[in-house]
């Protein structure tokens, strides 16, 4: 097994729109994939390929000195396996690179392997948006990793 995480490019798409499908209820389409990565020079997106074939995204926008993951998701059948947390890593690794102080995500209260995640890779739990997700008004968790110019994250 090689596991190697990428830039996302139209390639990918296909297959990113599948795990997307697979992973929301309400899922972005091409066009909004196409518009980050092609259009808006503030978001940065990367897939994970396991022996080239595309098994999870993620993706984050730059705004100021911050990095705002905009999503992660893995296809179902690669979930807890790692792949996650190597896109997480690799976000943290670019957001790092580019000179950004930290980080934020929302996150479902009741994803709990995913907050898991989060907080083992120096995320902490900072707030509550009341009525985020408008599918079925939960709220959201705001995490954020703090310090990041100084926090090795790849000995996590």
């Amino acid at each position: 097994m090689t596991l190697q995480v990428v830039t996302m490019t139209p390639e990918h798409l296909d297959e990113v729109l599948e795990i997307e499908r697979l992973s929301f209820p309400l899922p972005w389409d091409r066009d909004t994939f196409l518009f980050e990565i092609l259009v808006n020079k503030l978001a940065d997106y990367v897939v994970a390929l396991w022996d080239g074939k595309v098994v999870g995204y993620g993706g984050m926008w730059i705004v100021a000195d911050e990095g705002h993951i905009t999503n992660i998701a893995v296809h179902p059948d690669y979930r807890l396996r790692g792949v996650g947390r190597e896109i997480l890593k690799e976000l943290i690794r670019r957001a790092k690179e580019k000179g950004l102080s930290r980080m934020t995500l929302e996150v479902r209260p009741s994803n709990a392997v995913a907050r898991h995640l989060y907080r083992s890779l120096g995320f902490v739990e900072k707030g509550i948006r009341k009525r985020y997700y408008r599918d079925n008004d939960e709220d959201a968790i705001i995490m954020w990793l703090e310090n990041l110019q100084v926090m090795p994250c790849e000995e996590r």
